[in-house]
């Protein structure tokens, strides 16, 4: 295993990290403890010492499982993380409710890493306004939490006001070879680590998209490396080659996949992938691109929308669909994201789409916008989608003390 320093601290942390949002699952949905445990203590035991949760994964069991997972002296080993639930954060009060749930949950007296959980830049503003920096100080000053950070899914724009909004410790973004211009992207990446933030990468894969299964012209051009390696190790690989990356989430839900990813991390070094390497990823990514349905870059110049409908993010939810497939959870995705309620806003559905026109003066991309948010309409709402947005609120808003 290799390590890197989280820059403020100093602390050495395994660049791969365990995420414990995609445990291994039974039948009827539980986690499956005697599986999901083996392969958390393995990779302890094998040099990962950095697990992240939150309040909302595996319908709030997450949290209490590795509280029973790090057990036996393996907590000692290891540096927590999790995230508070900033979108049912009602008054100030609820955030120190909220930590103190999850430090009973994780069986611990402090949390090392603390996270504002899945910000964008109009959350930012809500939880800002009810004093987070002054939950966060005390909460610092008290020893409940080490660390202070936070996730982040909006644009680019508004994920540097987050930074510069409070003396952060650390922050976590989306990043992979796809998702260079998409969230904070690159220039987040380099902007937060500028400031001095360690950064934590969470979907190195996409969601498992990058894994398997592989499109065929895809796995064509994979094939064409002079030093063969899985797609999972490209991906995971291409992540860890920009120093300023720290740790690299994975999701891992068997033990293959521990296995795969230990291996991954044992050359995992910045700066240790050819010219070459890096342009045949590139490749990859403009193969995947090919597979899109909408040429959208995520430059959001059309986000003046009047009805506030997400266009980038309904057509990233729709191109996933023909890039990846697995329709059912895009679906949810889809009600749980554009519905606001992982956000704390508005809906942002395309069925809002009034076909005004202004939308399409300001596409650099010159595409049809309106005309394809009503295919996004068709393929992701319907008359069940009230249903997903019920079931994605009691999905992410498990409110239990």
């Amino acid at each position: 295993m290799l390590y890197r320093k989280m820059p403020k601290n100093g602390d050495e942390l395994s660049i791969l990290g365990f995420g414990a949002m995609r445990l291994p699952v039974k039948e009827n949905g539980s986690i499956d403890e005697i599986k999901a445990m083996q392969m958390v203590r393995y990779a302890i035991d094998n040099g990962v010492n950095y697990v992240d949760t939150a309040w909302p994964y595996h319908m709030g069991e997450s949290e209490p499982f590795l509280g029973r997972a790090l057990a036996d002296g393996y907590r000692k080993k290891v540096k927590i993380a999790t995230k508070q639930p900033q979108w049912m954060v009602k008054i100030h009060e609820d955030m120190d409710r909220f930590l103190n749930a999850q430090l009973e949950k994780l069986n611990t007296d402090h949390i090392d890493y603390y996270l504002i959980h899945s910000l964008v830049g109009s959350s930012w503003k809500t939880i800002r306004d009810l004093g987070v920096a002054e939950f966060l100080d005390r909460a610092k000053a008290d020893g409940r939490i080490i660390n202070a950070g936070f996730s982040y899914h909006g644009n680019a724009e508004d994920f540097t006001d987050v930074v510069d909004g409070y003396e952060w410790d650390f922050c976590q973004i989306q990043y992979n070879f796809l998702d260079k211009n998409i969230q904070a992207g690159t220039k987040g990446l380099e902007y937060a680590a500028s400031r001095g933030l360690g950064v934590v990468i969470m979907e190195p894969l996409r969601g498992g998209n990058l894994a398997n299964p592989v499109p065929c012209e895809v796995m064509d051009t994979w094939n064409e490396a002079d030093v063969k390696r899985s797609p999972v190790q490209w991906a995971l690989r291409w992540v860890w080659n920009h120093p300023e990356v720290t740790v690299v989430l994975s999701g891992m839900s068997e033990p293959y996949q521990v296995e795969e990813n230990l291996k991954a991390a044992e050359e995992g070094l910045a700066d240790s992938l050819t010219t070459k390497d890096l342009e045949l990823v590139d490749r990859v990514a403009n193969k995947y691109k090919e597979l899109m349905k909408v040429g959208c870059t995520g430059c959001r110049y059309c986000m003046s929308c009047p009805q506030s409908v997400d266009i980038p993010a309904c057509f990233e939810t729709y191109n996933n669909l023909y890039m990846f497939g697995g329709k059912d959870r895009l679906l949810m995705m889809y009600a749980a994201k554009l519905g606001g309620i992982l956000r704390g806003a508005e809906r942002n559905f395309a069925s809002q789409c009034v076909q005004c026109g202004q939308c399409l003066d300001a596409c650099p991309q010159n595409l049809p916008i309106p005309e394809l948010l009503e295919k996004v309409a068709e393929e992701f709402e319907g008359p069940d989608l009230e249903k997903r947005m019920e079931f994605a609120k009691r999905l992410f808003a498990n409110d239990s003390f």
